[in-house]
């Protein structure tokens, strides 16, 4: 996601506004528990601030597959988030070096940093009700039945 700034760096502009429609390809999501990715809609605006730096404040929506946490099937989770703030200072803490005297800034590295936080540690499809809860020597564990059995007589001592 190279956006160009060279109208920017040079003072004719006093900002770039950024609209992109972007889908992720296969080998960008792998290893990272998304199924797939398309249609994210990225707009906002890069601007230069008075130290010569850039700012950038964009919103960031679209619709990532995830698996199911009980039956492994894809399941639509809807996301939105705004960035806002300082672009060496995002591309420092996420280890990306900016490249000076370019004319071009890469945002990828920012959005998709913010993208991966978005992913819910759980989710769970609507329709879970033909999965099995128990079997031979084991059972699913809800936050309805979390506890030690074992120690569920030291409650009547207290």
């Amino acid at each position: 996601m190279e956006i160009d700034i060279t109208r920017l760096k040079s003072g004719l502009d006093s900002f770039i506004p950024v609209d992109i429609i972007y889908s992720f390809k296969e080998a960008e999501l792998k290893n990272s528990g998304i199924l797939k990715l398309d249609d994210v809609k990225i707009n906002g605006e890069i601007s230069k601030n008075s130290l010569n730096d850039y700012n950038i404040s964009i919103i960031v929506k679209g619709t990532m597959v995830l698996p199911c946490s009980l039956t492994l099937k894809p399941v639509n989770h809807d996301f939105s988030l705004k960035i806002e703030g300082n672009l060496t200072e995002m591309l420092e803490e996420i280890n990306e070096k900016e490249k000076n005297n370019q004319k071009t800034i890469d945002i990828f590295p920012i959005i998709w940093e913010n993208i991966l936080m978005e992913i819910p540690i759980r989710i769970v499809s609507d329709d879970v009700s033909d999965v099995k809860t128990k079997g031979d020597g084991w059972e699913l564990v809800t936050d309805e039945k979390s506890g030690n059995p074992t120690l569920a007589k030291l409650k009547d001592l207290l």
